[in-house]
């Protein structure tokens, strides 16, 4: 009886299952950087922070009570999140978010709309040809009032900011 030696990969076996594992765990290393590059940018589960600033609603013109206010919303944080609500204890009857929308070269109408996303990053500047909020002006209100409002998002605590009535085509000074 002959004795058989020990089974040993050639060279090429050899080189062709390192070449076959190389291929993931290369994967696995680009992500992983990727993840590190990420986080070290303080990106990584950074949740949305939002700031609100530059508040502003319109003294009604004539003999009507509607109205639009304005702010601009910031999104410091690292992930985006939604506009979902505005209350103000100062404005009677119902407050809901607006967008207006040209119809035609000469025309415009508005629509309701339930959120407006702030983009991680980013910002949402409201204003009477984009989104704004409609509500019903308070008795009495003049020009250089303070006006207290709640903004409220779908993932961040409310911000309590103030907007200051000013005439339709003034900004706060």
């Amino acid at each position: 009886m002959t004795e058989r030696s020990p089974w040993r990969p050639s060279r090429r076996r050899l080189t062709d299952a390192l070449t076959a594992a190389l291929a993931p765990v290369a994967a696995c290393g680009l992500a992983l950087g990727g993840l590190a590059a990420w986080a070290g940018a303080g990106k990584a589960g950074s949740p949305a922070r939002m700031t609100v600033s530059a508040g502003r609603v319109y003294l009604p013109y004539g003999n009507t009570t509607e109205t639009a206010a304005f702010f601009d919303v910031s999104n410091v944080g690292g992930a985006d999140d939604r506009l979902v609500k505005v209350t103000s204890v100062a404005a009677p009857g119902e407050i809901g978010l607006g967008r207006h929308r040209m119809a035609g070269e000469t025309a415009a109408y508005k629509e309701g709309v339930d959120a407006v996303t702030v983009p991680a990053g980013g910002e949402l500047s409201m204003s009477p040809h984009g989104v704004d909020v409609t509500l019903r002006a308070g008795a009495g209100w003049r020009a250089g009032d303070l006006v207290p409002f709640t903004l409220h998002f779908e993932r961040s605590a409310p911000v309590e900011t103030v907007a200051v009535v000013v005439r339709p085509g003034d900004r706060p000074s």
